[in-house]
């Protein structure tokens, strides 16, 4: 998910004793660090993997904490607020070695979320956390596993980091789940930004140093995913810095379009809240990797102060930026993914959702959207070699696409 208001501005305890698996079973290129038995939220158990491929790199966190791991994750992550980004969590549900499907499902989560939140627990964050006024206590995951899915999920160490470094997790925890259940392939789901680091590994969109595509995903399912990119920051600016900007009060972990903004009459300078590079700054890459721009279809929001210059670059009234192209130029994905094919033997499946009414942030009404994604692009088949089906679910909003029972009976469908 992209992030309750930054990109869109978003208990059941069980103790479960797991018989590890061999420590053989696991790739010579990861070491599983800590297993954890007792976790919230309905899951069975969690262990912290790192991989000890050396060139992956540490990235920055925004220095006032907005970015640190909370909750149960930090325990998980040794309790540090700022891990490693070569650690990654894998959360593994109820019936995870004993459910009927002949095929385990991955769930990979989006930008500034973690696995609780996303697929477990949707009413971790409170109300409107889940896109509605009230928020469920169980999601996908308890939706897949009590049909007999043996369900897993990844979480990433940076909740807004490098889609290359997340995509190789990605394969890391396949790879992990077929050593642990003997199979040959997974069936993975992917939201929002999760559709990056999901069809960038099944695309073999990787890093020089990266391993490539194992074929061993049987099918990819993409919730509510930028297959098209996206330009919410740009163009809707002003309203979105209001939640990001400290000194107006903002505090959401998500990247700003401008690097200067008065706030209160007050002309400040922010460069690690930028999304693209700055000062030495580059908090963000997730982010800007999913830049792509839609002015040239559905135009930009000219009601909303300095609205040009935030969408094009310059110093506005009250704001100052480089504009989307000089983000998009500092590393979009966006054009790789869509012209890099997906494997053939693949079958892609595409939900959209088409409810543009998420409480309490700006939502994207320029065109059709889920609020936050165009419908267009979230069903941007580009690319796409095997296209198993696209869906729009009308009634559900970007952050309902996670426990929206239309959704979830939907994806179901396509797993079976």
């Amino acid at each position: 998910m992209l992030t309750r208001r930054a990109l869109a501005v978003a208990a059941l305890t069980v103790a479960a004793v797991v018989a590890p698996a061999p420590a053989s079973a696991d790739p010579s290129y990861l070491t599983r660090e800590a297993t954890f038995p007792s976790v919230s939220n309905g899951w069975a158990s969690v262990d912290r993997y790192r991989d000890l491929t050396a060139e992956f790199h540490d990235e920055q966190y925004p220095p006032d904490g907005r970015g640190d791991q909370d909750g149960q994750r930090r325990t998980f992550f040794g309790g540090v607020a700022r891990p490693s980004s070569s650690r990654f969590l894998l959360y593994s549900a109820p019936g995870w070695n004993t459910g009927s499907k002949p095929v385990p499902v991955l769930l990979v989560h989006g930008a500034n979320d973690n696995p609780d939140r996303a697929w477990a627990n949707p009413n971790e964050a409170g109300g409107f956390g889940c896109g509605s006024a009230s928020c469920p206590s169980t999601g996908l995951m308890q939706y897949l596993s009590s049909r007999g899915y043996r369900v897993f999920a990844i979480g990433f160490a940076h909740k807004q980091g490098d889609n290359y470094q997340q995509a190789q997790q990605v394969g890391d925890a396949i790879a992990i789940i077929r050593a642990r259940l003997g199979v040959s392939s997974v069936d993975v789901v992917g939201w929002s930004k999760g559709m990056m680091s999901a069809r960038m590994y099944l695309a073999s969109v990787r890093p020089s140093w990266g391993r490539a595509y194992a074929g061993d995903v049987r099918r990819l399912v993409l919730l509510g995913g930028p297959n098209g990119g996206y330009d919410y920051p740009f163009a809707h600016g002003w309203a979105h810095d209001f939640s990001i900007w400290p000194e107006c009060g903002g505090t959401v972990n998500a990247p700003s379009p401008h690097t200067r903004m008065t706030c209160f009459g007050l002309y400040t300078y922010h460069p690690e809240l930028s999304i693209t590079p700055t000062g030495g700054w580059d908090a963000y890459p997730g982010q800007r990797q999913m830049l792509a721009r839609w002015d040239g279809v559905y135009g930009v929001n000219t009601s909303t102060q300095d609205w040009f210059t935030t969408y094009h670059g310059g110093q506005g009234f009250y704001t100052d930026g480089p504009g989307i192209q000089a983000a998009i130029n500092a590393g979009s994905l966006i054009g790789t993914i869509r012209g890099t094919p997906t494997p053939s033997a693949v079958p892609v499946y595409l939900l959209a959702g088409g409810s543009p009414t998420i409480v309490g942030i700006w939502n994207e009404t320029r065109g059709p959207s889920d609020g936050v994604v165009f419908v267009s692009s979230a069903l941007d088949t580009t690319g796409v070699t095997t296209v198993g089906a696209t869906t729009l679910v009308s009634s559900a909003n970007h952050l309902q696409l996670g426990w929206a029972t239309s959704v979830m009976s939907t994806v179901a469908g396509w797993l079976a």
